[in-house]
């Protein structure tokens, strides 16, 4: 990959569609919670990720960073946390695809994201294609990691414009995007400000895939500098269309699982040329989840081999398909999980609570993942932080009680009808789960390894 493939890779892996809408919900505050979004969250990443990367520019990313700075326990943990956060995620991305496609369709398929035998046929059908993309490699997953990245600008650029063809058309929307509220102080504000917080994560995320990544040292760190305004631009720009846009029908909520073509269902309406636009951006957008998911999915994909690379996990993982060099055995299981994440997520709930539920517990499993990276330079090994600059670990300072604050809010649900306790009680069990889950295996395997050391010695 090059600089332009990275440029869009970061767009594409931080620019979720879900944002705006989830934003959108603090109203007019948006721009006060975006800015301090990326002050107290993604200036310590964008900081981390561009000091760490030139230390150690190596596959593997922020697992090989978390293993060399505090060792093989917290090294695979971090992974653990990364690999649970991208299958969660792509989980939350494919649950997208029946809701924006309803919008695509028209009022006819509205009952489609709850239609259970149309959901499962579909996002089956969408799982295999990603497998089939991983398994051929980077060398077709970057060109539709470029086209996807290339199709969210477009789709951003449609969304930011909404309001201008609504105010031509008479409407008179208020758009804002720059004004100074401070959000409500209610618990279900605060939760989605604690998204809000965590929304612009995934800078580090190519940093995986460093290996297959021409001149990794330089060329990450200067994806970061290029991308991060435009990711700003975007987030803020196309937040204000939201709000400015439901501000012209204060009756209808906000769709947190597909607020952007709900939005522009309501600048270009349902019917004529101007919902042709409104459909073509619709249609990029599954185009953008698609190539969002099959990148996730290829850093999913390459933990397990560079845990494998280091005996953490079984050599199963480490076996390459025989002409693309991918690891097909990573690849199976990444998809069989995927597969079942799917199923159970919608065990018993609607549609808007399970997206909620996985969102929210990806959220943690990142935020964990997050938390090794910030301390990193605060209390890692001694040779690494010496390489640093010092002012580097105040600033992972201030991303560490960004993380404990993100941590805690995530646990609070942002959608309704959803009893908090008992949401709270399903994120914070599945995130300890998880972990324990984790930590077990990785004592089963360390623990035949230290007895034969101890036989070896004796």
């Amino acid at each position: 990959m090059g600089l332009r493939d990275l440029v869009l890779a970061q767009i594409l892996t931080v620019v979720g569609s879900s944002w705006v809408g989830i934003a959108a919900g603090v109203g007019a505050a948006q721009f006060v919670v975006w800015l301090l979004a990326f002050v107290c969250f993604y200036a310590p990443m964008a900081v981390a990720v561009y000091h760490l990367n030139r230390a150690m520019p190596l596959e593997g990313g922020l697992y090989v960073w978390a293993r060399r700075s505090f060792g093989d326990a917290i090294g695979f943990m971090t992974a653990w946390n990364v690999w649970a956060y991208a299958l969660s995620s792509i989980a939350t991305m494919l649950y997208q695809i029946p809701s924006e496609l309803a919008y695509l369709i028209g009022p006819r398929a509205a009952t489609l994201p709850n239609d259970l035998h149309l959901v499962y046929g579909l996002l089956a059908l969408v799982l295999a294609l990603l497998t089939v993309t991983a398994v051929r490699g980077l060398g077709l997953g970057r060109w539709i990691h470029d086209v996807s990245g290339a199709a969210v600008l477009l789709v951003f650029a449609l969304l930011i414009l909404a309001p201008l063809w609504s105010d031509w058309h008479g409407e008179r929307p208020t758009y804002a995007p720059f004004a100074w509220h401070l959000p409500p102080g209610d618990p279900r504000s605060l939760s989605l400000v604690g998204q809000v917080l965590f929304a612009a994560a995934g800078l580090e995320y190519i940093a995986i895939m460093a290996g297959e990544t021409r001149g990794a040292r330089r060329a990450i760190g200067r994806s970061v500098v290029i991308a991060s305004p435009i990711i700003l631009l975007m987030f803020v720009l196309g937040t204000a269309s939201v709000v400015s846009l439901h501000g012209l029908h204060p009756g209808t909520a906000i769709n947190y699982i597909a607020p952007i073509p709900q939005t522009l269902t309501l600048a270009f309406g349902e019917h004529g040329v101007a919902a042709l636009i409104g459909k073509l951006a619709i249609l990029l957008l599954q185009i953008r989840i698609l190539g969002a998911a099959s990148f996730l999915y290829t850093g999913a994909t390459r933990l397990p081999m560079a845990a494998g690379w280091d005996h953490l996990i079984p050599a199963w993982f480490v076996k390459l398909h025989p002409k693309y060099r991918t690891p097909v055995n990573s690849i199976l299981l990444t998809s069989v999980v995927i597969a079942a994440m799917l199923l159970l997520g919608t065990a018993g709930v609607h549609a808007a609570v399970a997206f909620g539920l996985l969102n929210d517990a990806s959220s943690e499993f990142y935020a964990l993942a997050y938390l090794a990276m910030f301390l990193i330079p605060m209390c890692g090994d001694r040779r690494l932080r010496r390489t640093l600059p010092r002012w580097v670990a105040w600033i992972c300072g201030a991303g560490v009680l960004t993380i404990l604050f993100i941590f805690v809010l995530n646990a609070y649900p942002f959608v309704g009808e959803i009893r908090p306790g008992v949401f709270a009680a399903k994120v914070l069990g599945t995130t300890a789960l998880v972990n324990a889950i984790g930590w077990c295996f990785y004592r089963s395997r360390r623990a035949p390894r230290t007895s034969a050391l101890g036989d070896a010695r004796s």
